[in-house]
């Protein structure tokens, strides 16, 4: 019944389905975990790169903390970008408002979606205690959620990996961040069941974090990725101060409504 007044209050589009974006859509709902393939190429993560060199970094464990990436602190484990400057990045908007995105979205929530988060996060090599984000957890966004992730370097096992436990989107937990060792996580689910997602630059992929999943901490490169949450609605994890937005595109305002004014 709440699903069906969802789709009346905010409408799903009757577009006819291509194949293989359904079975990204099946494969979604199946494991919790999609891969995307390259979403941007090369050239635009150069661009993305080249317009943040000389923006401010905050300290996701300390927000009085600012920096920028040439002199990143020691003890810096995660540090984001605003949203100020993220609106205003070539590539990124255009991106979250893809229409093949916004078709997986609409279809995997069941309604016209919501950006309901942007974000783009430096992963720092670091001693010391791990972030709760890089220890096993689940999220609890809202009531019909995924994210895509974007890597904006290249990621292999020793550089900050995203790792999800296949399946385990479909078993809710009643608590968000609940933190799990990876001792835990094998005991529980087995080696097999964990999915290490791995790729170049520009690499994609969908990920219901409701699921039991975590961000590897670096120990090689730093890493850097771009996150897109489409939700049903707001989520009670995030203050929004929509950016004002002067660009020449005109996006869905329904689906922006969080992230531009």
């Amino acid at each position: 019944m709440f699903r069906n007044w969802v789709r009346v209050r905010h409408g799903i589009s009757a577009r006819v389905a291509i194949p293989a974006r359904l079975q990204l859509l099946d494969r979604l709902h199946a494991e919790g975990y999609a891969a995307l393939g390259n979403v941007l190429t090369t050239g635009q993560c150069d661009d993305i790169h080249g317009y943040f060199a000389d923006k401010i970094l905050t300290d996701r464990q300390d927000d009085t903390s600012t920096f920028m990436l040439a002199q990143v602190p020691p003890a810096a484990r995660l540090a984001e970008y605003s949203l100020h400057d993220i609106v205003r990045c070539p590539h990124i908007l255009a991106l979250a408002n893809d229409s093949r995105l916004l078709e997986l979205a609409e279809r995997y929530i069941g309604c016209k979606p919501t950006i309901s988060q942007l974000g783009v996060r430096w992963s720092f090599p670091a001693s010391g205690m791990r972030s709760d984000l890089q220890t096993f957890h689940r999220d609890s966004e809202d009531w019909r959620y995924f994210k895509v992730i974007v890597y904006l370097t290249d990621v292999g096992p020793d550089d900050g990996p995203h790792v999800y436990v296949r399946g385990t989107h479909r078993t809710r937990a009643p608590v968000r961040l609940k933190i799990q060792s990876d001792g835990e996580i094998s005991r529980e689910y087995g080696e097999e069941r964990l999915i290490m997602a791995v790729g170049e630059r520009g690499f994609g992929f969908a990920v219901d974090t409701a699921g039991v999943h975590k961000g590897s901490p670096p120990v090689g490169r730093p890493r850097l990725m771009l996150q897109i949450q489409y939700s049903l609605f707001r989520s009670y994890a995030y203050v929004y101060e929509p950016e004002p937005y002067a660009g020449n595109t005109a996006f869905d305002p329904y689906i922006n409504r969080l992230i531009l004014a």
